[in-house]
Formats: C-alpha cells, sequence, structure tokens
C-alpha cells in the first residue's frame, strides 16, 4: 500500500529543526550554545563571565585609602599650578580649574586602580573646589606683600612685632575668604558665573573619573530554540 502522508505534515507529532548556534560571545567571539548571561546588554558565556567578574575591580577600605592619598596629591598639584601659573603670568584664568579636575579625577581613579563610586565622586568634588579656592590665598597673600612693600619703601615707620601679628590674621582671614571666593567673584556678574561655569566642568571632569568601571550581570538565561515546527 502507497503511503499517502509523505510529504504531509503531521500535526500530531512536534518536529524539531536543529538548534544551529545564532549567537556569539561578545567576549571571546565564540557560538553561544547553551545558557549565558548579558553584560551590560552583551551576550557572554558563561567562562567568560567569570573571568570578567574576576578582573572587575573591588571596592575596599584599601582602594578609598589609596584614592584618598592619590587624590590629596593631585589637588596639591593642581593647587601649585594654579598660584604658580597666576604668579608667572600675573593672570589669573579661570580654566586652570579645568586641570585641577583632571588631575584630581585621574589621580584618583589611578589610586584605587580603576575602583569609584559615589563616596570616591564625592571627595574629588570636595578635593578640586578646595583646590581652586584656595589657590587665592597664595595669590592675595602675594599681592599683599606687594603693597606692603611698596608702602614700606615711602613710609617707613612699620612696627614688626605688629607686621608679624597683622599677617597671621591676614592669613586667617584669607583663608575663609578663599573657600567662598569662587562665590564671592560673583561681585562681577560676568567675570563670576564664567569663572562658576568652568569650575563646574572641572569639578565634573573629577566627577566621571571617579565613577568607577561598573558592569551589570544578569543570568542565566536560556537561548530559545531555533525553530519548532
Amino acid at each position: 500500500m502507497e503511503d499517502t502522508s509523505k510529504g504531509v505534515p503531521q500535526f500530531t507529532t512536534a518536529e524539531f529543526v536543529p538548534n544551529s548556534p545564532t549567537m556569539t560571545c561578545a567576549a571571546c567571539q565564540g557560538p553561544i550554545t547553551g545558557p549565558y548571561f548579558q553584560i551590560n546588554a552583551a551576550q557572554v558565556c558563561p567562562e567568560c563571565t567569570n573571568k570578567i567578574q574576576e578582573q572587575t575591580p573591588k571596592d575596599s577600605h584599601a582602594a578609598f585609602v589609596r584614592a584618598l592619598v592619590f587624590g590629596i596629591a593631585g589637588a596639591l598639584v593642581g593647587f601649585a599650578l594654579y598660584v604658580i601659573f597666576a604668579l608667572v603670568t600675573g593672570l589669573v584664568i579661570g580654566w586652570v580649574s579645568l586641570a585641577v579636575g583632571f588631575i584630581v579625577g585621574k589621580a584618583m581613579s589611578l589610586g584605587s586602580r580603576g575602583v569609584g563610586g559615589r563616596r570616591y565622586q564625592l571627595v574629588a568634588v570636595l578635593l578640586t573646589y578646595l583646590a581652586v579656592s584656595l589657590s587665592a590665598v597664595p595669590i592675595a597673600i602675594h599681592q599683599m606683600r606687594q603693597q606692603h612693600q611698596a608702602q614700606a619703601q615711602s613710609h617707613d615707620t612699620a612696627a614688626p612685632h605688629r607686621e608679624h601679628v597683622s599677617f597671621a590674621k591676614a592669613i586667617g582671614v584669607l583663608a575663609l575668604l578663599g573657600i567662598a571666593s569662587p562665590l564671592l567673584d560673583l561681585q562681577d556678574p560676568v567675570h563670576g558665573v564664567i569663572g562658576l561655569v568652568i569650575l563646574f566642568v572641572g569639578i565634573r571632569f573629577a566627577w566621571r573619573f571617579t565613577a568607577g568601571r561598573t558592569i551589570s550581570v544578569s543570568g542565566p538565561h536560556t537561548p530559545t530554540p531555533a525553530g519548532v515546527i
């Protein structure tokens, strides 16, 4: 008897098309034939997922302390850069604050070996602001000494002890004024606003560099069959 069912689909029996791999691992470019993970929306095989997780820097107290030490050193470098530039050129240019933010952020990232997060970012912002704002103190002291020397040449009546006390008091006052100097510059609205905007951009550099390398891992996921007839 001739089989009349030949070539006719059998609806009572499921026929599976062979599941050929259609996904490749974003890390090793190998085919994914079984369960897989998603890392930052990319499909990654289990072996590569384990390697990536092991290589991702982990936050720790030691990492934060290293970032803090490097950040303080970077802030001092940025502070010195700002002051030296102003004293050498006689110009106080807010654009230097961009370099300060860059130096602080990169220094902290280097110290933490890529670890970052909110507490790193807050410290970077504080160090950048202090390095830029307090640079006004030595600049102002230099200007005051020049003025005092000019006055001393024409009026040689100042007492040495009184000079020392006045200078010490001036340092304390200038330290407070230095911290507030970016806001005090708003007395000249155009210059003050431009300075704050540039300082904000410099702080953004420090913020971004200390965000850290974060990965989002989900899975394991099971691949769907290539097709079912």
